[in-house]
């Protein structure tokens, strides 16, 4: 029987290797289109994040909240963790997640604008260029995700 200390001397072997494989991150994934949106919303979401920490920190939250709701998405799609979780509908749920970032940015950057602030106003610009990459996102997932599933549904 080997004690603990010669299990932590040996090499791990094969198998404890593949057990580590459920965090490696998909380098092929963050090349593909829909890993380039999420690292562009991650980090418009950021940019964001720091503009009305200097302006007008009262609608920092929502930024921050999105920039992690974000982050928790790309790292679930790039480990592909997230096929652990089969009972999820992922693309509904990523299709809420742009939904609903779309409306807390328009509604965030509008109100942020009327401040006039250096800051505010770069943040509206750049909560419209989110915006639109959300809308854009949404957009191919509804596409890519539900309408084929809706045509699917009619033909049987």
């Amino acid at each position: 029987m080997l004690s603990a200390l010669d299990r932590r001397d040996r090499p791990p072997e094969e198998g404890a290797a593949a057990g580590l494989q459920g965090f490696a991150v998909d380098k092929t994934f963050l090349s593909s289109l829909k890993g380039i949106l999420l690292e562009t919303e991650l980090a418009l979401a950021f940019i964001i994040f720091i503009c009305f920490t200097a302006s007008i920190s009262a609608y920092m939250a929502a930024a921050l909240l999105e920039f992690f709701i974000t982050l928790a998405f790309l790292f679930l799609y790039a480990t592909q963790y997230y096929q652990r979780f089969d009972r999820l509908n992922w693309p509904c749920l990523d299709f809420l997640r742009c939904v609903s970032a779309i409306i807390i940015f328009l509604v965030v950057s509008i109100a942020a604008v009327t401040s006039r602030d250096g800051a505010a106003i770069a943040a509206f610009v750049f909560g419209i260029i989110l915006v639109s990459v959300f809308a854009y996102d949404a957009f191919k997932i509804y596409r890519t995700e539900m309408v084929p599933r809706a045509t699917q549904g009619d033909q049987q």
